[in-house]
């Protein structure tokens, strides 16, 4: 198996940077509607990281552009999630500073989540665990009493 740290050959993945967006002790989930093989399932809202940009850069244009809202980014989510080959999806904890989402481009619909509720939408695979490591950050998860109450961090 060949270690892409090592490699010099093997070129870096693409990053899709997600935001754990918690407000009021709920996380956000947004349904896609495109493209069609993943319209109607559930995700963390993000995108690709632009040439130049930092994660922390793409996740507040990314949740600018497709909701409508600014935000505060915190600190990573713990882990790494391989998505379709070449692409490596990362998450962060990240506080809503102004606006109210809203479901502008790539999701029909937008959902505020406890964490007893995040079972309730169908994930996509790739954003399961990712989900799981998010909802940490949520009053009622073992480690909330570490976190802040809104789960930002940082």
């Amino acid at each position: 198996m060949t270690d892409r740290r090592t490699d010099p050959g093997t070129p870096d993945p693409v990053v899709v940077v997600a935001g754990a967006l918690c407000h009021q002790g709920r996380l956000l989930a947004a349904r896609r509607s495109a493209p069609e093989e993943l319209a109607g399932r559930w995700e963390l809202p993000g995108g690709k990281l632009e040439p130049g940009e930092s994660p922390e850069e793409a996740l507040v244009r990314e949740l600018r552009e497709e909701l409508g809202i600014e935000t505060e980014v915190g600190a990573r989510v713990p882990g790494e999630w391989p998505l379709k080959p070449g692409y490596v999806l990362r998450v962060w904890a990240a506080r809503l500073t102004s606006g109210e989402p809203r479901p502008l481009e790539d999701h029909d619909e937008l959902r505020w989540l406890a964490r007893h509720e995040l079972d309730s939408v169908d994930w996509l695979d790739q954003d399961r665990p990712a989900v799981a490591e998010a909802g940490r950050l949520l009053p009622g998860a073992p480690e909330a009493s570490a976190a802040p109450t809104d789960g930002a961090r940082g």
